[in-house]
C-alpha cells in the first residue's frame, strides 16, 4: 500500500516512513522509490512517489492510497505478451521494458483485468523471485 508519506508495513500494523525502511531494500525507479519486502514466497513493493506530477504521484492524488497494482512473475515474458495479445487481451506495453533490478516486464491495461492494473514480470537472469 502506499501514499505520499510512506508504505504501510502489514506486518509492523502501520505507516512507515520511507526513511524507516532497511537501505538495503530501497530501490529507486524512474519517478518512485520502492521498499521491497518478501514474506515466503510473495514479494510485496512499497511504493511512494518521488513527486506530485509523477504516475504514482498523480494515482495518488486521484484514487488515494491503496493498492496500485499486482504483479505475476513468469518465466518467458516474451511468449506471455503473444499469447495475452493473441487472446485479445488489452495490453499496455506491446514489448516488454525494464523493471526493478533488470527483470523485464509489461502491463495490462486495467479494462483487460477488471480495474486491476496488472503487470508481468520476467526476472533477470539470476535474480529468481522479483526481489
Amino acid at each position: 500500500m502506499l501514499d505520499g508519506r510512506g508504505a504501510t508495513d502489514f506486518r509492523a500494523g502501520r505507516m512507515v516512513p520511507l526513511a524507516e525502511m532497511p537501505a538495503d531494500k530501497h530501490v529507486f525507479v524512474r519517478d518512485s522509490a520502492r521498499a521491497l519486502v518478501g514474506v515466503g514466497e510473495t514479494v510485496g513493493a512499497l511504493l511512494a512517489p518521488l513527486g506530485d506530477e509523477t504516475p504514482v504521484g498523480k494515482f495518488l492524488a486521484k484514487q488515494g492510497p491503496g493498492l496500485h497494482h499486482v504483479a505475476y512473475q513468469v518465466a518467458d515474458i516474451d511468449a506471455t505478451l503473444a499469447t495475452l495479445r493473441e487472446s485479445g487481451m488489452a495490453l499496455l506495453d506491446e514489448r516488454p521494458r525494464v523493471g526493478i533490478r533488470g527483470s523485464r516486464v509489461a502491463f495490462l491495461h486495467p479494462r483487460a483485468t477488471a480495474g486491476v492494473l496488472t503487470e508481468i514480470v520476467e526476472p533477470a537472469a539470476g535474480e529468481g523471485a522479483h526481489r
